[in-house]
């Protein structure tokens, strides 16, 4: 009566079939794995020019903001970078730039240019005046269209 009783506590014997996956299984997990990391990569390219036109977009109007407070503050506009990033008036910290999707420039009369980096949509735009360019209604030069 014991082993009865014992016998019907211990589970069935699993056979090999069950005993984990089977290579068919693992090949479409590890596809559908790989589908939804190519999705997320492509998604993430996208995120990532956004954040560099934001990024170019905030420079640019962060170098504007200092020339006109520069201006305010001296009666004369800044002829050189250092000027505003340096000596009794440092508007800025640092002077922005991402060579790697554009160039923030100063030129005279107060005049911001931003130049897109080779490689880069625009690119052969040259250097454009930030304000003008915004100012008369065109696409933001930050955008590189």
């Amino acid at each position: 009566m014991v082993d009865l009783l014992r016998a019907s506590r211990e589970p069935a014997g699993r056979g090999p079939s069950e005993d984990g996956f089977n290579l068919i299984e693992l090949l479409i997990v590890i596809i559908i794995m790989g589908i939804l990391a190519a999705v997320v990569v492509l998604a993430l390219g996208a995120v990532t020019g956004q954040s560099a036109v934001a990024a170019c977009d905030s420079d640019a109007r962060s170098v504007e903001i200092a020339v006109q407070a520069y201006y305010t503050e001296s009666g004369s506009w800044p002829s050189a970078t250092s000027q505003l990033t340096g000596g009794s008036y440092a508007a800025l910290r640092s002077w922005p730039n991402n060579p790697s999707y554009y160039v923030v420039s100063l030129g005279t009369g107060g005049v911001v240019n931003v130049t897109p980096a080779s490689g880069t949509p625009g690119a052969g735009l040259g250097a454009q005046n930030y304000e003008t360019y915004v100012g008369s209604g065109g696409a933001n030069i930050c955008s590189f269209v």
